[in-house]
C-alpha cells in the first residue's frame, strides 16, 4: 500500500487529494450504515485522523449530527489541513458522548506498538457507548502487516473499511475476528507487482465437448494403514473435476463406493503414463511401509499433493522433481521446518514462503487464516472461511479437491487456489455443524459456483 500510494503521489496526485477521497468514502459508509444517525469520529494525530476530519465534514454536509474528538492534535501537514477545513466543534479526549455510530480514525495501518493507556481507555470507552462501530482502514491497536493485536482487550468492530488496498491484518489471526464485515474503497491506487493477493472465486471451465475420463485427468490416491481418510479424499476428488479417481490401497477397505476404482495389486498403477496427478498422505501412517509408499509416489514424478502423514515423512532428499503442493497445518508445518532446517520464526506468510522456497513446492498453510505461498514469492491470502470447517476430516477433503484440480490442468499454484476456494464455498453451502462427509458431498455444488 505504501508503494502504491507513493507511486500515485510521484505521478502528480497530491496527498491531500488522496485524503479527500478516502475521508469522503469513510463518511459515506458511516452515513449509510448509520442510516443518518449521529456519528462520533475519533481522530488521531496522523493521516488516519486526517481522514476522520474529512469524513466528519462529509457527514455535516449531508445533515448528519457529528461529534469529533481529537485524541491528539494533528501532526502531519495533511491532517492539519483537513482539521482546519472542518468547521464544526472539535472536542478534546475528555469528551465521552454516548451515541449511535463510532468511526475509529485514531490510528490506521502504521501502528507498530500498543496504544498508550489513555488512548486505549478512550477507544474502549467510546466503543462501549456506541451501538455501531466502524474502523477506518484497521481498528486501532492492530499491527497491519502481522495481524498482531497490540493491546489485549481491544473492542470488536462491526465493519472495517479498508482504504485503497487490503492489508495482511484484514485476513490474519488473531486480528481478523475483530474486523467485522470487510469493505474496500478505491482511492485511485494501482496494484503493485509482486504484492500478495486475496483469494477470489476461480474461473473454472467445463470439460471440452470431446473430453473423456483420461483427458479430464486420472488421479491416484495412495492409501495406507488407515484408509478411511484416503476414501474421504477420493470422494471429494471425484466431485471436483477429475475424470478418473483410483484408490491405491494395500487391501480393499470397507465402504468403497461403486464409482471408485480400488486397486490392491500394489503401486504399479503409479507407472501408468496416463496418470495426471497423485495424492499421498491422508491415513498413510508413519512407519517404514508408509515411508516406502511415499517414496514410490514421489518417484513416479507426477504432479503431487502431499498431505497429513506424508508431510511428516517428507525430507529434502525425497525423490521427484514434478510440481508439488504441500498442505500442512501448524503441527505439520513445524515438522517440515525442522526437516528442511528452517527456523520457524516470523509471520505465517513468511514461514510459508520460506518453506516454499526451501522445498521448491507450493505451500498451503492451513488454519483459520489459510494462505498459499509459491517458491517464486507469490502469496495468496484467504478470506475468513466458516468456523464450522474446524471438524475432523476437513483437511482430507481439501487435499482431495486440490489433487483433483491438479489432475485436471497440472498447475500446482492454481490448483491450490481453486481447491481452497471450493473448500470454503462447500462449507458455506453446508451451513452449521456438518461432517467431513457432508463437506465432500458439497464440493460438486461449490465447483458449479465457479464454472465460467
Amino acid at each position: 500500500m505504501r508503494g502504491a500510494e507513493a507511486a500515485l503521489i510521484d505521478g502528480g496526485t497530491p496527498a491531500q487529494a488522496l485524503m479527500e477521497v478516502a475521508g469522503r468514502a469513510l463518511g459515506e459508509w458511516a452515513r449509510r450504515l448509520g442510516c443518518g444517525r449521529s456519528v462520533t469520529v475519533l481522530c488521531g494525530p496522523g493521516n488516519n485522523g486526517g481522514d476522520g476530519y474529512v469524513a466528519a465534514r462529509h457527514l455535516m454536509e449531508h445533515g448528519v449530527s457529528v461529534n469529533v474528538i481529537a485524541a491528539r492534535a494533528p501532526t502531519t501537514p495533511e491532517a492539519m489541513t483537513a482539521c482546519s477545513l472542518y468547521k464544526g466543534e472539535v472536542h478534546g479526549p475528555g469528551f465521552l458522548p454516548r451515541g449511535d455510530v463510532l468511526l475509529d480514525c485514531l490510528f490506521g495501518s502504521g501502528l507498530s506498538r500498543p496504544l498508550p493507556d489513555d488512548l486505549f481507555a478512550l477507544l474502549t470507552g467510546l466503543a462501549e457507548s456506541h451501538s455501531l462501530r466502524i474502523a477506518a482502514d484497521l481498528p486501532s491497536g492492530i499491527e497491519a502487516d502481522s495481524g498482531a493485536v497490540l493491546n489485549p482487550g481491544l473492542p470488536a468492530f462491526d465493519v472495517t473499511v479498508a482504504l485503497g488496498a487490503w492489508k495482511h491484518a484484514h485476513f490474519a489471526m488473531p486480528a481478523a475476528p475483530l474486523m467485522g464485515a470487510l469493505r474496500l474503497v478505491d482511492i485511485g491506487v494501482a496494484a503493485v507487482p509482486g504484492a500478495a493477493r486475496v483469494l477470489g472465486k476461480p474461473s473454472i471451465t467445463p470439460p471440452a465437448a470431446d473430453a473423456h475420463k483420461y483427458r479430464r485427468g486420472l488421479l491416484a490416491v495412495v492409501a495406507g494403514a488407515m484408509p478411511g481418510a484416503a476414501l474421504l479424499c477420493a470422494e471429494a476428488a471425484q466431485r471436483s473435476g477429475a475424470g478418473y479417481v483410483k484408490l491405491l490401497a494395500p487391501t480393499r477397505p470397507e465402504g468403497v463406493p461403486p464409482s471408485l476404482v480400488c486397486d490392491v495389486t500394489g503401486l504399479g498403477a503409479l507407472g501408468d503414463p496416463r496418470l495426471a496427478a497423485i495424492l499421498v498422505g491422508p491415513g498413510l501412517g508413519r512407519d517404514a511401509e508408509a515411508a516406502a509408499r511415499l517414496t514410490a509416489a514421489l518417484a513416479a514424478d507426477r504432479p503431487v499433493v502431499i498431505d497429513a502423514d506424508a508431510l511428516v515423512l517428507l525430507r529434502p532428499d525425497s525423490p521427484g522433481t514434478a510440481p508439488r503442493v504441500l498442505t500442512p497445518h501448524e503441527g505439520e508445518m513445524a515438522a517440515l521446518e525442522t526437516a528442511f532446517g528452517l527456523p520457524g520464526k516470523g509471520t505465517r506468510r513468511a514461514r510459508a514462503a520460506a518453506l516454499a522456497q526451501a522445498a521448491q513446492a507450493i505451500v498451503l498453510l492451513k488454519g483459520a487464516d489459510s494462505l498459499i505461498a509459491s517458491p517464486g514469492g507469490a502469496v495468496t491470502v484467504s478470506p475468513r472461511p466458516s468456523a464450522w470447517l474446524s471438524v475432523a476430516g476437513s483437511g482430507d477433503v481439501l487435499a482431495g479437491i486440490i489433487a483433483s484440480r491438479l489432475a485436471v490442468h497440472g498447475d500446482a499454484f492454481l490448483a491450490a487456489q481453486e481447491g481452497l476456494w471450493i473448500h470454503g464455498e462447500a462449507a458455506r453451502h453446508c451451513g452449521p455443524a456438518f461432517t467431513a462427509g457432508d463437506l465432500a458431498a458439497a464440493t460438486g455444488y461449490a465447483l458449479s459456483a465457479a464454472l465460467s
